[in-house]
């Protein structure tokens, strides 16, 4: 078997939660040996949002996967001197802990390259350097700090957030981006380098196009929104795409909370849909026949599109539209997509067999590459590699790692 993209790169993960472990998951799918660092008592997330008693969360398996597990506590003098050679041997260290938490411990980025040249050291947090640098970071605030929650909803509507965990795992790929990066120029430079990430800057990012019509509102208001009324900021503006080509979501018979389908109205589209639902001469109709004619109704002609969807069952409307090639798709609920016999195939939706919980599903790499193909192993129990790390790796003895258990050191 061709070795994977990653082979022969250790990386120490000192995260947890969801931003750290999604990107630190990410690098153990392309190949590269993490070691999980967790406090004697584990992630937080072993025993949060629990569905079975006494055995590690969906919340935690489904960001661990393909990691090894080693127990340390780093307030203890043993423990820091452990944490010192666990750098020494790693390519990359990953931590998401408040700010200055692990300068705390005594290992701020001048000791940590000062004991590992060619490390990478990077670090996931909230906000940037500046006013919000001590505020607490979820996911949600990230959201609503990095432009999505004020761009989300319906126009008459509060602020709302989006079930994609932007703020989280989009910060972990993020992360993923830089440490690539980090070591690549490492291969020039033969040095390691600092990584900062912050959540707040990584929803902004994928807000960009918001910021464009932000600038766009300058120039009056935006036609390929379905607003009545612009002020001086971008507003909500439902399920409209607010691009080039306006899109919205109709809804589909027998009218469950999920039968949508999500549709595109291109110009050369026009003349199919117009057929489709019944009105050939809005084809010709000089107020409907140019995307500009369109644009100020648009609410009309989705509500159009609307009522000859609503007759049909989802899946119908979206065979109709893709025989003429309409740009559309069905909202899958989160059942749909876990029964999803193509996602199967695509070893995105996947089964693990978990030691102690059993059969799981879990979302596979959406990384494909020719050469490294991923294989999910389960997530590790809690300190289930501390022998063969501790012994097997960094030569401690037996009785040594049997103290060090005794003591609260891992």
């Amino acid at each position: 078997m061709a070795a994977m993209a990653l082979e022969g790169v250790r990386v120490l993960d000192m995260t947890h939660v969801q931003s750290g472990p999604s990107a630190t998951q990410l690098l153990a799918w392309l190949g590269a040996d993490v070691v999980k660092v967790e406090a004697p008592g584990g992630d937080v997330t072993r025993g949060q949002l629990r569905d079975l008693p006494d055995v590690d969360s969906l919340y935690f398996t489904m960001l661990n996967c393909n990691k090894r597990s080693i127990t340390l506590n780093t307030k203890t003098e043993r423990g820091k001197e452990i944490l010192t050679e666990l750098i020494r041997g790693s390519d990359v260290l990953v931590e998401n802990f408040g700010p200055g938490a692990v300068d705390r411990m005594g290992f701020t980025w001048e000791r940590i390259r000062e004991i590992n040249p060619r490390v990478v050291y990077a670090s996931i947090k909230g906000f940037g350097e500046g006013p919000y640098t001590g505020f607490k970071a979820y996911e949600v605030v990230a959201q609503a700090m990095g432009g999505s929650m004020a761009t989300t909803g319906d126009a008459d509507g509060p602020p709302m957030a989006t079930g994609a965990q932007i703020g989280d795992s989009g910060t972990g790929i993020h992360a993923v981006a830089g440490i690539l990066a980090a070591l690549l120029q490492r291969e020039r430079s033969g040095r390691g380098q600092r990584v900062n990430v912050a959540m707040q800057h990584a929803v902004l990012n994928l807000c960009r196009v918001k910021l464009r019509d932000q600038q766009r509102l300058a120039h009056g208001p935006l036609p390929e929104y379905p607003n009545d009324d612009f002020g001086d900021e971008v507003p909500r503006s439902g399920n409209a795409s607010g691009g080039g080509q306006p899109g919205w979501a109709v809804r589909c018979a027998p009218g469950g909370p999920n039968d949508y389908v999500y549709v595109i109205v291109q110009p050369v589209g026009w003349r199919p849909i117009a057929e489709l639902i019944g009105r050939p001469e809005l084809v010709e109709d000089p107020e409907w026949a140019t995307p500009q004619a369109r644009l100020p109704k648009l609410a009309k002609m989705f509500q159009l599109i609307e009522e000859w969807t609503s007759t049909l069952p989802k899946w119908q409307v979206l065979e109709e539209l893709n025989a003429h090639n309409i740009p559309c798709g069905p909202i899958l609920s989160t059942r749909e997509i876990i029964e999803d016999a193509s996602l199967a195939a695509n070893d995105m939706i996947v089964t693990v067999e978990h030691p102690e919980r059993g059969t799981y599903t879990t979302v596979g790499n959406p990384l494909k590459l020719s050469d490294s193909p991923t294989r999910i192993t389960p997530s590790p129990l809690l300190g289930q590699h501390n022998e063969e790390i501790y012994i097997g790796e960094l030569g401690l003895g037996d009785e040594e790692l049997r103290l060090l258990k005794t003591s609260g050191v891992v």
